[in-house]
C-alpha cells in the first residue's frame, strides 16, 4: 500500500507540471494565434480605411469645385444686372431730386414725377439751345464762366468730354474711330480722329490727321499726327469706340471691317487748316 501511494504521488508530481506546461503551451499557442490573426488582419483594415478616406476626400473636392464654379457663374451673371439696376435707381433718384422738392412743397407726393419733369426740362433745353437765341444765350453764359478761375477749367474739361459723345460732330468732338500702327510694327493702337491739317512743306503738301489715343479711359491720352493714308478706319461709330475704350476692349466686335477713307476725306477737303513748315 505504501509503495502504491508513493507511486501515485510521484505520478501526480510528474503530471502537474506537464499539465501546467501543456496548458501554458496551449495558452501560448492561442495568444500567438490571436496575435498572428490580428497582425494578418490589421494591414487589410488599414488599406481599406485609407481607400475609403481618399475617396471621400476626392468626392468633397469635386463638390467644392463644382459649387465654387456655379457660385462664380452666378456672380458673373448677377453682378452686371445688379450694377445696372443700382446705377439706374441712383440716377432716377438723382434726377428726381431736382424737382421733387418743389412738388413736395406743393403737397404733391408722386414718386417719379420729378424725374419726368427733369427729363422734359432737359429735352426742352436741348431744343432751345439748338436755336439761334439759345446759342446766343449759351455763348454769353460761357463767356461768364470762362472769367472764373477754377470753374473755367472744370467747365472746359466737362465740355470736351460731352462734345466727344455729342450727336452734333463739332470741331471739338471725336470725328472718327481710328486704328494706327503704334508703338511698333505689328502692333496697333485704338484712338479717335479729332482734327485734320495739311502740312505744307517745300517738297509738297502732306495731309495729317490728329489722332487721340486714350491711355486712361477718356481723360488722359496721347496725341499723334499721322498721315491720313496710314490710318485704318474701322466701321465703328464714335459711341461704339467710346464703349470699347471704357470697357477695356471687352466690347470689341470679333470682326472689324474698314470704310472707304477716300470718300470721307473727299467730303472734308478744303476745310483743313494749313500748317506751314
Amino acid at each position: 500500500m505504501a509503495g502504491a501511494t508513493r507511486e501515485r504521488e510521484r505520478d501526480l508530481e510528474l503530471l502537474i507540471p506537464v499539465a501546467g506546461g501543456g496548458g501554458g503551451i496551449i495558452a501560448d499557442n492561442g495568444a500567438s494565434n490571436s496575435k498572428s490573426s490580428s497582425t494578418s488582419s490589421s494591414p487589410a483594415a488599414v488599406i481599406s480605411s485609407s481607400h475609403h478616406h481618399s475617396g471621400r476626400e476626392a468626392f468633397s473636392k469635386v463638390i467644392r469645385s463644382w459649387a465654387s464654379k456655379k457660385f462664380m457663374s452666378g456672380c458673373v451673371i448677377l453682378l452686371p444686372i445688379a450694377i445696372t439696376f443700382y446705377i439706374t435707381w441712383g440716377f432716377i433718384h438723382f434726377v428726381d431730386g431736382f424737382f421733387s422738392p418743389i412738388y413736395n412743397h406743393l403737397g404733391i407726393n408722386i414718386f417719379g414725377l420729378g424725374f419726368v419733369t427733369s427729363i422734359t426740362f432737359i429735352f426742352l433745353v436741348g431744343v432751345f439751345m439748338s436755336s439761334w437765341l439759345g446759342a446766343s444765350v449759351l455763348t454769353l453764359g460761357e463767356w461768364f464762366i470762362k472769367k472764373m478761375p477754377l470753374v473755367s477749367y472744370i467747365y472746359a474739361a466737362s465740355k470736351q468730354i460731352s462734345a466727344a459723345i455729342s450727336p452734333d460732330q463739332t470741331s471739338n468732338a471725336f470725328k472718327e474711330v481710328a486704328i494706327i500702327r503704334h508703338p511698333r510694327i505689328g502692333e496697333y493702337a485704338f484712338g479717335f480722329i479729332t482734327s485734320s491739317v495739311v502740312l505744307q512743306r517745300s517738297v509738297g503738301d502732306e495731309e495729317l490727321s490728329c489722332v487721340y489715343v486714350p491711355t486712361n479711359h477718356l481723360y488722359l491720352g496721347d496725341i499723334f499726327l499721322v498721315n491720313s493714308d496710314d490710318i485704318i478706319r474701322p466701321n465703328l461709330s464714335v459711341r461704339e469706340g467710346i464703349e470699347i475704350v471704357i470697357s477695356g476692349g471687352m466690347s470689341v466686335p470679333q470682326i472689324l471691317t474698314t470704310v472707304n477713307s477716300r470718300a470721307i476725306q473727299a467730303t472734308r477737303i478744303g476745310n483743313f487748316p494749313a500748317v506751314k513748315v
